[in-house]
């Protein structure tokens, strides 16, 4: 499942925190609320595990999935806006982004 660490239950704080710190910062946006995914999608930290279509919602994702190798080390966790989560499910190395920002804090499906 995603946004699970590979005993398939939730992620603590601790972790979520850690793996927040790796999004982009945003010259200009609080880093504590706003950042950006790997994809250049809006993230906002209190919408962990929201997903709603084209919201700031982001999940935890194993850069190299569970299905390949079993490890929750912070090298291999980074924070995906949900939908790219979704979209890159398994696909290691190589993955398509399916959304992206067009602007101030809106984020937009990649065509």
């Amino acid at each position: 499942m995603r946004n699970q660490n590979v005993l398939n239950e939730s992620f603590n704080q601790s972790i979520i925190d850690l793996v927040w710190q790796k999004a982009t910062v945003v010259p200009g946006y609080d880093s504590n609320v706003y950042r950006k995914d790997h994809c250049g999608a809006w993230i906002k930290k209190s919408m962990h595990g929201n997903a709603n279509p084209l919201s700031m919602g982001w999940e935890i994702d194993h850069i190299k999935p569970k299905s390949i190798e079993k490890n929750d080390e912070l090298s291999n966790l980074q924070p995906l806006q949900w939908e790219n989560n979704k979209g890159k499910s398994d696909d290691y190395p190589k993955w398509l982004c399916t959304v992206t920002s067009d602007g101030n804090l809106k984020n937009k499906y990649i065509i």
